[in-house]
């Protein structure tokens, strides 16, 4: 519960111990009375709020301009939360700053932050109850494009990128508080829960299974490229990983040739499921015959033949397709 919310409910209990003490029973005009004053200090609470957010959104949108501002807005935020709201000295930030000189000089670290900062703008919009769909959309695609294309400067910013963004300095300095928002990832870095709860729904909705397709290939390559330079158990920013990324003998690493021969089959058949239930049932289901006959070594081989049966048989117990 926010602030705000909590003063509503301490003026309500104030308001009400009142009124109990000339009358046992609320009348008709004291509840009405109390009704009108709690929409009045829910409508002010909200307000306030929503001007919060508009100066942090502001602040962000200036930060995103450059990894340099986002350092600026970053090393403040620091500052904010960690030092000045503890009434900590100002030597003891600038001693932190000194230790932290390595990690803060990282190539990638403004660029991730800079992404974490446009994800916490789409998140704060997508809580929103004016918030236009299509633009969140097409806001998630970028964020997501952008990271794997510069996945390789990033290899050191894992934290950053999953971290939640409402959970982040950025908002705990401009103090956003909990942030609702349905159908939304709060972690940039989660690239597949972005694309079943974000990318790919619009496009089943519509039954376009050409462009259903195309996403779902461009998803599989992502987080492919992802795995090959920010592998999920790789120990990112403090140099003790146990690979050491961009070295030639890891590019195909255990991690890499596992995910490839384990999760990218089964990311293809969840996608011809996916095709088959959304408009494009002949062309999924040879591709899921030719899939199964390909991989009839995979350990979800026999899982595959009973959910085809399932499919060509009317039998589909489900209505969409489970993430892998």
């Amino acid at each position: 519960m926010n602030t705000a919310m909590k003063s509503i409910l301490i003026l309500m209990v104030a308001a009400m111990s009142l009124v109990s003490a000339h009358a046992e029973v609320l009348t008709p005009a004291e509840r009405e009375a109390l009704l009108q004053k709690l929409e009045e200090m829910k409508a002010n609470a909200e307000s306030k709020v929503d001007a919060r957010y508009r100066a942090a959104i502001a602040a962000y949108q200036n930060a995103v301009a450059s990894d340099e501002a986002a350092m600026e807005l970053y090393l403040n935020c620091v500052e904010k939360v960690n030092f000045k709201d503890q009434q900590k000295k100002n030597s003891d930030f600038r001693e932190w700053k000194r230790k932290e000189e390595e990690k803060l000089s990282d190539p990638g670290i403004g660029m991730a932050l800079r992404i974490q900062l446009r994800w916490l703008i789409l998140t704060l919009r997508a809580a929103s109850e004016k918030s236009d769909r299509d633009q969140l959309v097409s806001g998630a695609r970028e964020v997501v494009d952008g990271i794997v294309n510069e996945v390789e400067k990033l290899k050191n910013q894992r934290q950053i990128l999953n971290q939640s963004a409402v959970g982040s300095l950025f908002a705990r300095a401009y103090e956003i508080g909990e942030v609702k928002a349905d159908n939304w990832v709060f972690s940039p870095g989660q690239i597949g829960e972005i694309y079943d709860k974000i990318l790919l729904p619009p496009l089943r909705t519509a039954r376009q299974p050409e462009l259903l397709r195309t996403a779902w290939l461009r998803r599989i390559s992502q987080e492919t490229r992802m795995q090959e330079f920010l592998p999920a158990n790789h120990d990112n920013g403090n140099g003790n990983g146990k690979r050491r990324i961009g070295m030639a003998e890891d590019i195909h690493g255990p991690e890499l040739d596992q995910f490839i021969a384990e999760t990218v089959p089964e990311l293809q058949w969840t996608m011809e499921m996916d095709l088959f239930r959304n408009g494009d049932e002949r062309n999924a289901a040879v591709r899921m015959l030719a899939h199964l006959e390909k991989h009839l070594g995979h350990k979800s081989a026999r899982k595959w033949a009973t959910e085809l049966t399932g499919l060509l048989s009317g039998n589909d117990a489900q209505a969409a397709p489970a993430a892998p």
